[in-house]
């Protein structure tokens, strides 16, 4: 039995793991991202707990109502009974070992200084700004996934470019052997042809390595099995190009970057929680309103060992006269953090036309290095096919044309990776504008 299994388990661990494939375009990915994203489920956890705490705040507008019973077991202890002369003897206070009570209560706040209303303020202004960090996470998200995206895309195209290479260079390598064998060739023109080869063998290990953990990442990000592989639906290539005002989108940017919103309404609500504080300083007006059924009921006298109801209502007003200058230091920290927090908001707009600035000067340049590319890849393709032909004739040495091919590797490999930038520049350039 054991040893049967033993064999089941190393059959088991011997068996190559079966991994899906799963083809998908960007706009499938960004939404498996949103889907499957642990930070936005704790950014959505944290907006329930903004619109919690201002549902709390909202409730303490409303009546507080509590509600008791209460049975306690004293000791016995001896009966106080007097004598009145035409009255006869009276029982003042009785021994009752057994009491009950039962006790509903009310209260309401008249007159805060402000206190509820600007908690109220405080809590939504929070909310507010916890929905912004959902809305500025998700745009994080699509970033992060995109450039993900696009980096599998471009470690796949990569490796499809330097395989077609190899092709070449194995073709022109059986050349060089050939025309060595019969004399017309030195060896290092085969030994050139077959370090080349080996190169280009090399990159193209790397770059399916790179792939291999561009796909990985990019599974991490949607929730998917680290064995899954994904084959990229987008074709490599650039959209076309669009007039975009530097001007227009920081002016843009400003008004629909989440980080400023959010920093915003953290500012109303720094100074909301101020004016919280200061409310301790003004005078506090409450009702209050309570009914007792209790036995003995101990505010009607003589005590009795029966049941009986009383009732009270009350306004109460406090005022804080004196504390030492906890509420001035309070109120004094409270204005320096919403200070604190407009001085960031300075400090990142700064920063935020800045960083519109520098990924439009990105974007322009990726999309100067995509037209050099394509008129390089063109002219390399044109400059490989003449080297070809008077390779063949016997006018240029093995040397030339493996140049040529070279050539050609490297126009290919850069045209991706010009046409692969346009993309993350416009991503990145959409992320920064806020859109």
């Amino acid at each position: 039995m054991k040893r049967t299994m033993l064999c089941l388990i190393l059959i088991l661990a011997a068996a190559p793991v079966r991994s899906e494939t799963v083809r998908l375009t960007l706009a499938e990915a960004l939404e498996r991202a949103r889907q499957n994203s642990p930070h936005l489920a704790e950014l959505d956890d944290l907006q329930r707990a903004a619109e919690a705490r201002l549902r709390g705040a909202e409730a303490e507008k409303r009546p507080a109502v509590d509600l008791q019973a209460s049975y306690f077991r004293n000791s016995s202890v001896p009966e106080l009974s007097l004598t009145l002369p035409g009255l006869g003897t009276r029982t003042i206070f009785p021994n009752i070992p057994d009491n009950y009570r039962l006790h509903a209560g009310a209260s309401l706040p008249l007159y805060t200084g402000g206190r509820i209303e600007s908690a109220i303020l405080a809590a939504g202004r929070e909310r507010e700004a916890a929905g912004q960090d959902r809305a500025g996470g998700e745009r994080d998200l699509v970033l992060e996934t995109t450039l993900a995206y696009w980096s599998l895309v471009t470690a796949r195209e990569s490796a499809r470019v330097l395989a077609e290479s190899i092709t070449s260079y194995e073709a022109h390598l059986k050349d060089a052997r050939n025309r060595f064998d019969v004399g017309i060739a030195a060896s290092n023109e085969v030994l050139s042809v077959q370090v080349e080869r080996d190169r280009a063998e090399l990159a193209r290990l790397q770059a399916e390595n790179g792939a291999e953990v561009a796909n990985a990442n990019l599974a991490r990000i949607l929730g998917l099995p680290t064995s899954t592989r994904i084959e990229t639906a987008e074709p490599v290539t650039a959209p076309a190009a669009e007039p975009e005002d530097e001007k227009a989108l920081a002016a843009a940017a400003l008004e629909a970057r989440s980080e400023l919103l959010a920093l915003r309404e953290r500012i109303a609500s720094a100074r909301a929680s101020a004016a919280v504080r200061r409310a301790a300083t003004r005078p506090q007006v409450g009702l209050s309103l309570g009914y007792d059924y209790a036995n003995p009921n101990t505010r009607i006298f003589p005590l009795r060992d029966e049941f009986e109801a009383t009732w009270t209502a009350g306004v109460t007003l406090g005022f804080n006269a004196y504390d030492g200058g906890r509420t001035a230091a309070a109120v004094e920290e409270a204005e320096a953090r919403a200070s604190s927090l407009e001085r960031r908001l300075e400090d990142t707009e700064r920063r935020l036309r800045l960083d519109v600035a520098s990924r439009l000067a990105d974007l322009r340049t990726a999309r100067a290095a995509l037209e050099v590319s394509g008129r390089n890849l063109e002219a390399a393709r044109e400059n490989l096919r003449v080297a070809q032909d008077r390779y063949r004739e016997g006018v240029i040495p093995s040397s030339e044309l493996l140049d040529a091919e070279t050539l050609l590797l490297r126009a290919s490999l850069d045209q991706t990776d010009a046409a692969t930038r346009v993309r993350v520049a416009l991503a990145s350039l959409d992320r920064a504008v806020g859109r």
